[in-house]
């Protein structure tokens, strides 16, 4: 099935695109590392059954040297022993904040002290701009039906650059 619109070659879509893009290089910018940032945009991806995001997201960390192990065990991580500790708290706060509306809570203090343990108020902040930012793109992506598959590792940053 073809993407029920390609936001990138409609006139609104890329100049709304662009700037979304801009976001995004803000925050690669923020010093957080790029493999955190990939793991958590993953993981965002996954619960949200984003095909396209969950194919780009799994190459980039391929690309970056990231071990197949880790890529696959982001799903499951609690049940895993390959993260850090400040990679747990990362991925805690990303299926919390991605979970909004199942957990009633929102983000609860627990996690947030875990965070806070690890990262410090700028890094905080990046995180928080992560999770919001991959949880708007996956819904364009799964509103349009923009399918993975044919997703070339770098194609992000170079969207992001242009």
């Amino acid at each position: 099935m073809e993407p029920r619109i390609d936001l990138n070659t409609n006139a609104v879509g890329a100049k709304l695109g662009k700037r979304f893009a801009g976001v995004g290089l803000a925050i690669t910018q923020s010093g957080l590392p790029k493999s955190l940032m990939e793991l958590v945009e993953l993981r965002a991806s996954q619960i949200n059954g984003c095909g396209f995001c969950v194919d780009g997201h799994t190459k980039e960390l391929a690309a970056a040297g990231e071990s197949a192990t880790r890529i696959s065990l982001v799903a499951v991580w609690r049940e895993s022993t390959v993260f850090t500790e400040p990679e747990q708290a990362a991925l805690a706060l990303t299926e919390e904040g991605t979970r909004l509306a199942d957990t009633g809570h929102g983000v609860s203090d627990e996690t947030w002290a875990l965070v806070r343990k690890h990262y410090d108020e700028d890094q905080a902040a990046a995180l928080v701009y992560v999770i919001a930012l991959i949880n708007a793109a996956n819904r364009l992506a799964v509103i349009t039906k923009t399918k993975g598959g044919s997703y070339q590792a770098g194609t992000f940053e170079a969207i992001a650059a242009d």
